[in-house]
């Protein structure tokens, strides 16, 4: 296949897996999907999780990939996808941020959520349980359930909640670096959700104010429209690609 790579990065306590759903709706539009695999949560709690580690080990997933490349962060993998870009700039064909962190260089969501308004604790951050030495921290199901996939189907919803995984603190609590001539010259498409419990709307607004400049898409589903609302976020990224890539892929 030689359409544009679509690099998939998953957020926190999650996997590759999140992805799933839309790996065929991207082959079949004539793209790439490239899920990949984080270091420092679930399978590889034990590997180096700085950010710099956790970029490192995407741009290393991707090293082979020829060709235009977008790269789509969901979550806290929208810093991960906004670094791997500043490092790849002039491979990176845009960037997309599904109900993801996008923020300023040096910024964090805790920053974005109090310009917002917003009361601590935001989201899922009051349901967590963190290991005795405070590295480690583990979403409840239930509290997965009811705070990521409330408006999947309710199988999908058990499915995915039962699939969350131990998450390294270091790999989580991070902020992007950035620079206006390599990341910040990049197309932007930011995917909203404007149910989610866990990003709030008021934040994801928040963060498209702080960094302007992306396409927004507007969905009225949760915080995984991956498996809530795939058809939906499958079109916005195709859409998105096909205008921000030289070769048509449909």
């Amino acid at each position: 296949m030689t359409g544009p790579a679509v690099v998939l990065i998953h957020g926190a306590w999650a996997g590759s897996w999140v992805w799933n759903p839309l790996l065929q709706p991207l082959t079949d539009a004539g793209m790439r999907p490239i899920p990949v695999t984080l270091p420092g949560v679930g399978d590889t709690l034990d590997e180096p999780a700085e950010l710099d580690d956790v970029v490192a080990a995407v741009i290393g997933q991707i090293a082979d990939v020829e060709g235009p490349m977008v790269i789509v962060g969901h979550s806290g993998g929208g810093v991960v996808a906004t670094n791997v870009a500043e490092a790849l700039a002039e491979r990176v064909a845009g960037v997309v941020y599904v109900a993801g962190m996008m923020l300023p260089s040096g910024g964090s969501f805790v920053d974005a959520c109090d310009r917002a308004g917003l009361t601590a604790p935001v989201g899922i951050s009051r349901y967590l349980e963190y290991s005795a030495d405070g590295a480690l921290s583990t979403v409840p199901a239930e509290a997965a359930a009811t705070i990521f996939f409330h408006e999947a189907a309710p199988d999908d919803a058990v499915a995915g909640a039962r699939k969350m995984v131990p998450q390294r603190e270091s790999a989580r609590l991070i902020s992007p670096t950035w620079t206006p001539e390599r990341f910040g010259r990049l197309p932007r498409c930011y995917i909203e959700a404007t149910l989610d419990r866990s990003v709030p709307i008021q934040a994801q607004r928040q963060m498209q104010d702080l960094v302007p400049g992306a396409t927004q898409v507007t969905l009225d589903t949760d915080h995984a429209p991956q498996l809530s609302a795939t058809a939906a976020v499958a079109s916005a990224i195709i859409d998105f690609v096909v205008a921000v890539t030289p070769q048509p892929v449909r």
